[in-house]
């Protein structure tokens, strides 16, 4: 009986060892494809929008005198119908062959769980299918989504809401994750990010999709600039820092200043020899300003920094939004369908 125990004990270490090698390795390629992963929609060019971020944080908000349920209905009917038809533009593209699994940003998988509540491995086309015809069915089920004025919402009519939001976000993932490309060559990538930027808002406000759900596409939202306390936070540092440097200039003023008049007295001082010394104490101090920044620090003279730096560093950054956009759209012009760009190619960024 104690050997078939110690057995027992054995083989149960042993696939506990294992799964725990296989969920870390799971998770060193998860984070080695997501540092690989070029993510188009985080492009500058593309990062427009329709409607200001101020306005639509003023349509999320609850009118006064209308029901939390019935805007929570309203809400959920205008996302899936706009969900649905910015799906449907690009829904040639998305194929069994071309996408066989239903993922997103930063190789997230989505498994379909039937009525049964079983996990099951399906292809992009029939996942976003399974999705629709659900939403679709329930948004018109009289029980769950009422019309008529004596009929009443259900106890469950919040966790269903949630439900439904959570599957039209992983619609969204796979749009920005697949088929983003087609999105910009169609000329759709600023209705996608409005119709984004108002999910996300609704969802933070009335807390209806888990944060686990939503971090992949949480470098989108910081791009769209959805979150104004991050940037408020960010301008105080630089003005902080700024402060800083300004204190620290002064007193570096201030060291200097008492050092000269040590010299002598202020005859001594204002004598041509000495007037000449200060002059070359000052290129000195820039240079270690220019060195503390990694620039020219072995540059003794000012001809020397002029020849060694150039002064011109303005010309790097290029207009490299609208070489996007052409090369998307030359890419467009010789092909049957929106072809897809090279992930690993770099932008032309020379002056």
């Amino acid at each position: 009986m104690g050997v078939a125990q110690g057995k027992l004990a054995l083989r149960w270490l042993t696939c506990a060892l294992f799964k725990t090698r296989k969920a870390r390795r799971k998770d060193r390629e998860c984070s080695a494809a997501q540092e690989q992963e070029h993510k188009l929609y985080l492009e500058e060019a593309v990062l427009e929008r329709k409607i200001p971020e101020t306005d639509l944080r003023q349509l999320v908000e609850l009118p006064p005198g209308l029901g939390y349920e019935e805007w929570l209905a309203s809400h959920t009917i205008d996302f899936f119908q706009h969900i649905n038809l910015l799906y449907g533009t690009v829904i040639e593209y998305c194929t069994m062959s071309g996408c066989p699994d239903m993922t997103g940003p930063t190789t997230r998988q989505y498994l379909w769980f039937d009525e049964k509540g079983k996990k099951t491995r399906v292809a992009a086309p029939q996942y976003v299918d399974y999705v629709m015809t659900f939403t679709q069915k329930t948004i018109n089920d009289e029980s769950i989504f009422p019309t008529k004025f004596e009929n009443d919402f259900p106890v469950s009519f919040e966790s269903i809401v949630k439900k439904i939001h959570r599957l039209l976000f992983h619609v969204l993932a796979h749009l920005y994750h697949s088929h983003f490309r087609e999105m910009v060559l169609l000329n759709l990538h600023a209705h996608l990010n409005c119709i984004f930027a108002h999910f996300i808002l609704f969802n933070e406000r009335f807390r209806l999709i888990d944060e686990k759900e939503t971090e992949v596409l949480k470098d989108l939202v910081v791009a769209l600039k959805l979150h104004p306390e991050s940037e408020s936070s960010t301008a105080s540092t630089t003005t902080t820092t700024a402060s800083i440097t300004t204190a620290t200039t002064t007193t570096t003023t201030t060291t200097t200043t008492s050092s000269c008049s040590q010299l002598g007295d202020p005859e001594t001082s204002a004598s041509p020899t000495n007037s000449s010394s200060n002059a070359t104490t000052a290129p000195a101090m820039g240079n270690n300003t220019l060195s503390s920044d990694g620039d020219c620090g072995s540059c003794s003279t000012p001809q020397e920094q002029q020849s060694s730096c150039p002064s011109d560093t303005t010309a790097v950054s290029s207009n490299s939004s609208s070489g996007l956009l052409s090369a998307l759209g030359d890419t467009a012009a010789g092909g049957s369908g929106p072809p897809l760009l090279d992930a690993g190619a770099a932008l032309d960024t020379r002056p």
